[in-house]
């Protein structure tokens, strides 16, 4: 697991990694010795602006590649464009996201929340898996406390966030990390300074349905991005394979693993056994 828990000499592919979270992730997994970043994202100007400003102050060691991953030929195009460049990708970061629960934006944002996950994540396991001849690696899957809370404005959210969450862990079970040295961790994270919870109440499905953010002091209450960013280092640091931390209210990271796997356990012995 140590190998697998540091970034030095480690390729990074982060996908929605132009601004918000993304971009401090690369921040500071190159600060900590990251090989390489790649940067996916859908804004090609605000990306390459970026990755510029990264490779001023370590020189070659970031790239932008323009990708939409609502679009799997997009995807397809922009994973082997990080192959070719480095020859290997050690740790995938399925950062992008769409919180757009309205009527004309749920498809697109489903596809980004849900099955961009779902494709880099199959196309990074099937290339780190040791048992196919890969050296393992690291996958991290964005969620949300929207999975594990009911936020009836953004149903569609909410769903895409659980089914990131139930993706990992199942993926995950036993003999998973062993047979294929493929790492999946998840983070769900509180309500946090980014752009999502800007202009939110635009994007609800209904805003009959609010029952969150309803003044600006809830927003100005979120999470420090700082704070987010320390959780999500000690959780690729700490992170047991399969694991699900969580980031709250400027806490440390907290590995909520048992207390997921005990609510799934105690509904099987109630109505599976």
């Amino acid at each position: 697991m140590t190998s697998q828990s540091e970034a030095q000499y480690k390729v990074f592919l982060i996908t929605g990694g132009a601004s918000g979270l993304g971009a401090e992730y690369a921040k500071i997994f190159l600060q900590l010795g990251a090989k390489n970043v790649a940067i996916l994202d859908i804004a090609e100007a605000v990306g390459k602006t970026f990755v510029a400003s990264l490779n001023e102050k370590y020189p070659g060691k970031a790239m932008f590649i323009k990708c939409d991953v609502s679009k799997e030929d997009e995807i397809k195009t922009a994973f082997q464009q990080v192959l070719d460049a480095n020859k290997r990708i050690d740790v995938i970061i399925n950062n992008a996201g769409v919180g757009n629960d309205s009527l004309h934006q749920w498809r697109t944002a489903s596809e980004v929340n849900w099955q961009g996950v779902v494709s880099f994540t199959l196309k990074g396991m099937e290339h780190m898996r040791k048992d196919k001849g890969g050296t393992g690696g690291t996958i991290i899957n964005i969620s949300s406390i929207s999975a594990l809370c009911k936020y009836s404005a953004f149903p569609t959210y909410c769903g895409s966030k659980i089914a990131v969450l139930h993706f990992g862990q199942t993926l995950s079970v036993p003999p998973f990390f062993d047979s294929t040295g493929v790492r999946i961790l998840t983070i769900c994270f509180g309500p946090t300074v980014t752009p999502l919870v800007e202009n939110v109440h635009e994007r609800m499905l209904d805003r009959s349905f609010d029952e969150t953010f309803k003044t600006e002091e809830d927003v100005r209450s979120c999470q420090r991005i700082d704070s987010a960013v320390t959780a999500f280092v000690k959780m690729f640091q700490e992170g047991e394979p399969g694991s699900i931390w969580l980031s709250i209210n400027n806490q440390p990271g907290i590995d909520i693993t048992s207390d997921i796997n005990q609510a799934f356990d105690e509904f099987k012995m109630k109505w599976l056994a």
